[in-house]
């Protein structure tokens, strides 16, 4: 959000909604109330999500905010209508709520942790009463040709030509003051190709900062010196490409399964559960030397901090996945090599910055080559430290949140 015009004041307050509980929201939640709570010439906030996440920051408020952060556990309804599987009704409900929460909250403006659905409402003209609006978008996919090697597939022209549509109405939008975008290619894009593209800026995708220490009894045990480590980690959806590593384990030799090992770890998506068990059953009897495990649970940073550490290399094997990614951010402060999907955003930061090695991750035959060609090689071998490194330490977490609350 920009900067007020002279002699006008600081918005009071600001809300910050978030209907879904997985994944990134509750580490960029705390993010903002931090910086928030600490820096008192930004605006105040209200969190507006759903309750176990308000429940989750609410242990971490610091001490003292002095009314500076509200938290608003949204109701069962409100829920239900902003995470519907139908979703037009999802992106008019998530408006809806906004609008609700902006009123009883007293906040002068809205902000979405996530505002793709928010295209359609936006491009159809509807408001906040008065209110400005602005949010986090995902996954632009419009710009993707510019990239290395980029090809498209029948429906995703279609959905490219959706997407460049809607935005180039909802930037029309009045009440739309700023988009702030994750892909840092997407803003020249916008600023070139939509009348209005001047409200879209870039957002750096916030490293987490890393814990001086690891507790105890977050260790996940010794590491295992006579195998290369592959990490699989995050909330574990289809779309992560735990299905297709499971199929390239399948197609390698002896001589590489006895090299390796591999940890998928994070909550598994239950209607994943049962075809993964099938796979890992069937994988078992092929390659009993192979070193597989499977943590079905939320872990937490320390974990999380302890596990990449002691990884070798981190899998990213996304599904033709459109957007940027917090695991090139982990791997790449840790100094790990990704092996990572040659689509999108996320192959051409791979391939730009040097994390690492991409491949077409949807086909299990490339990503058994891959693995294999790591494990012969080593993992050193694909990865630039400095120039990872440096990508790691330009996205800070301070650097996010004063983005989001630059008002």
């Amino acid at each position: 959000m920009p900067s007020p015009r002279t002699g006008e004041a600081a918005p009071r307050r600001v809300l910050v909604f978030e209907p879904d509980a997985e994944g990134h929201s509750q580490e960029w939640l705390q993010h903002l109330i931090e910086f928030a709570a600490a820096d008192r010439s930004r605006p105040a906030i209200s969190v507006a999500a759903p309750e176990r996440l308000c429940l989750a920051l609410a242990q971490s408020l610091p001490a003292d905010v002095m009314g500076r952060v509200e938290l608003r556990p949204l109701s069962p309804q409100e829920l239900r209508w902003c995470t519907d599987r139908r979703l037009t009704l999802a992106a008019l409900a998530r408006w809806w709520t906004m609008r609700r929460h902006l009123r009883h909250s007293g906040a002068d403006s809205g902000f979405f942790l996530s505002l793709d659905l928010l295209a359609l409402p936006l491009a159809f003209g509807l408001g906040a009463q008065g209110k400005t609006l602005s949010g986090i978008l995902f996954r632009p996919s419009v710009h993707y040709g510019s990239f290395d090697g980029h090809r498209t597939h029948g429906r995703e022209r279609l959905r490219d030509v959706r997407k460049d549509v809607l935005y180039r109405l909802m930037l029309r939008n009045p009440a739309l003051e700023r988009v702030l975008s994750l892909d840092p290619f997407f803003p020249a894009h916008a600023g070139k190709h939509y009348a209005n593209g001047g409200k879209v800026e870039h957002l750096p995708d916030p490293a987490h900062p890393e814990a001086k220490a690891v507790p105890a009894g977050n260790d996940n045990g010794p590491k295992d010196t006579d195998r290369i480590t592959f990490l699989l980690f995050g909330y574990l959806t289809e779309r992560k490409g735990p299905l297709v590593v499971l199929d390239a384990l399948e197609r390698l030799t002896p001589s590489t399964t006895a090299k390796i090992g591999v940890v998928m770890a994070g909550r598994v998506d239950p209607a994943l559960r049962s075809r993964l068990d099938e796979r890992c059953t069937r994988l078992a009897a092929l390659h009993p030397q192979l070193r597989l495990s499977i943590e079905d649970r939320r872990l937490d940073q320390a974990e999380l901090e302890s596990l990449v550490r002691r990884s070798d290399v981190v899998l990213a094997p996304y599904q033709r996945f459109v957007g940027s990614s917090g695991v090139l951010l982990w791997a790449a402060r840790a100094g790990k090599p990704v092996l990572a999907q040659a689509y999108g955003l996320v192959g051409h930061l791979t391939r730009q910055h040097r994390l690492g090695l991409s491949v077409d991750s949807s086909d299990p035959v490339a990503v058994a080559a891959a693995i294999t060609q790591m494990a012969q090689l080593g993992p050193s071998s694909f990865v630039d430290l400095s120039a990872a490194r440096a990508f790691a330490a330009s996205q800070t977490p301070q650097r996010f949140a004063a983005a989001v609350l630059a008002a």
